[in-house]
């Protein structure tokens, strides 16, 4: 007689207790399983490029090759575009496709059609500058700003042409097939249309419907250094013209209203009485920008090599620039993040956003949306006495960008890589077109968009870093090294070595 059935089944489940005890005994001998590594630093930074090239894509209006200035989360483009953001979507398609984000077709046919409507875009046919302001639906010129229908005066801006001319440059030194066509837009371009000789320096803008013209970029830590490199290489504007502007404003009570008082001294150079000022920081010496922001002080850098050229200059002041913003997001204001640059701001609208101690202004880019600014006195000058610095509990709903942390990868990429992880995993900064425009670090508000120029700057920096100075290379010439790099060549800062 044969076991029952209940016999039959404790004996089955005895085997299979059995079973699951020698595979859990094998388990435990071979070890824990494998975790899956790590990813290097460079597959991040490819992470970085592909996602912030899919922007592009997204943003980018596939009849006239356009990008918008700015992308909704929600895919939303906008109408307008500017010449700068042209600029960045002309050198991000040389990224992608160096980076084989895109095969060289696909670069042609991108870079061909935003070409063709260049070529075709009203602009000033006396200096051949281009507009400030286009629709990316037909490349007209605009003459009201489409988000509100208020009227807009059409301006040919210096560095807004700078950055567009900066593209042409780019694309006319990296690819053969469209060299002559962007060569010719670029040979077009007159940048010492806005030279004024009074004052050795380059209008800000000048309206042609109007004569206005406001005069002038006057320091030399500011995004403007594009087009008076660009003048100086074509021959349009004399050499002297890179001493005309300030390092820092002078040091004596008629200038005591500047944000620090500067300590420096006096050099002549192509001609040029030069004050070498700078103001003192964090234990460094720094020649400030306007605000304090990282583009105005490095966004030249991905395109001439500054900090080769000038050894003692920008050799001194670019990676100083980059530890002040470590250290005002990691220290003075202990956010626990740095990156501190013009941005969409995350609760609505645009703003400036900087290292207010490294900025020439009073009044100057904040890091914070509640304005907390330094006040560093000017010794020795009536009502300018040193007050004491906020403390770090004052520097409430700070404001990070992204895009101003990119910039510093040439001179402290283990920062940036951290800065931009610590991002990453603690605020909702991050999807499919990369990062986020700006983030309020206090609340978690993240900004809803991308805009076109900061994505333009991350492309830039990423092409730099992975690609071995993609970029500059394809920027570089003759006329850059024969008429730019003496007279960058020939300066020494008071900014101290790093």
């Amino acid at each position: 007689m044969g076991p029952t059935h209940t016999a039959v089944e404790d004996r089955m489940r005895r085997i299979a207790v059995l079973v699951a005890a020698l595979a859990l005994s094998a388990a435990s001998l071979a070890g824990p399983p494998a975790a899956s590594a790590a990813p290097t630093a460079e597959e991040t930074l490819r992470e970085y490029a592909a996602d912030t090239w899919a922007s592009f894509v997204a943003m980018t209006d596939e009849e006239t090759g356009l990008p918008a200035d700015s992308l909704g989360v929600d895919g939303t483009r906008s109408v307008q575009t500017s010449t700068t953001n042209i600029g960045a979507y002309l050198w991000s398609t040389v990224v992608a496709r160096r980076l084989r984000l895109i095969s060289e077709d696909e670069l042609e046919q991108r870079i061909g059609v935003t070409l063709s409507t260049l070529e075709r875009m009203e602009r000033h046919t006396p200096s051949g500058q281009f507009y400030n302001w286009y629709s990316i639906e037909d490349g007209s010129k605009l003459t009201a700003w489409p988000p509100t229908g208020a009227p807009l005066t059409p301006i040919l801006s210096s560095v807004d042409n700078g950055w567009l001319a900066t593209g042409l440059r780019v694309v006319r030194g990296y690819s053969r097939a469209l060299a002559d066509r962007a060569g010719a837009l670029y040979d077009s371009m007159d940048f010492g249309f806005y030279y004024r000789p009074d004052v050795n320096r380059i209008l800000f803008h000048y309206a042609p419907d109007t004569g206005d013209a406001p005069c002038c970029y006057d320091t030399i830590v500011s995004e403007s250094r594009i087009a008076s490199y660009l003048g100086i290489a074509n021959g349009q504007l004399p050499q002297r013209h890179y001493f005309g502007a300030w390092r820092t404003f002078p040091d004596s009570c008629d200038w005591s209203w500047q944000e620090t008082k500067p300590v420096g001294f006096t050099r002549t150079y192509f001609g040029e009485t030069v004050f070498e000022g700078s103001y003192p920081y964090a234990g460094m010496r720094v020649v400030p920008g306007w605000g304090g922001s990282a583009f105005e002080a490095l966004m030249p850098a991905l395109f001439v090599p500054e900090e080769k050229w000038g050894r003692k200059s920008w050799g001194r002041n670019h990676p100083n620039t980059v530890q002040a913003q470590v250290h005002h997001g990691m220290t003075e204001a202990q956010y626990g993040y740095w990156g501190f640059s013009p941005a969409n701001d995350p609760h609505g609208g645009y703003r400036e956003y900087g290292v207010d101690a490294v900025g020439l202004s009073p009044d100057g880019y904040t890091s914070n949306n509640d304005s907390t600014r330094v006040d560093n006195g000017f010794a020795g000058c009536p009502n300018r006495a040193t007050t004491s610095n906020p403390p770090p509990s004052a520097y409430t709903h700070g404001v990070v960008t992204p895009h101003a942390a990119f910039l510093g990868l040439r001179w402290d990429r283990e920062a940036v890589l951290d800065n931009l992880q610590r991002l990453r995993e603690d605020f909702d900064v991050y999807s499919e077109w990369g990062f986020a425009d700006s983030v309020d670090v206090q609340d978690g508000t993240v900004s809803p968009f991308v805009l076109s120029l900061d994505q333009g700057i991350i492309m830039a920096a990423l092409g730099n870093e992975l690609a071995n100075d993609v970029l500059r290379r394809a920027f570089s010439g003759d006329d850059m090294t024969e008429r730019v790099r003496p007279v960058i060549a020939v300066e020494e800062f008071s900014a101290t070595e790093p």
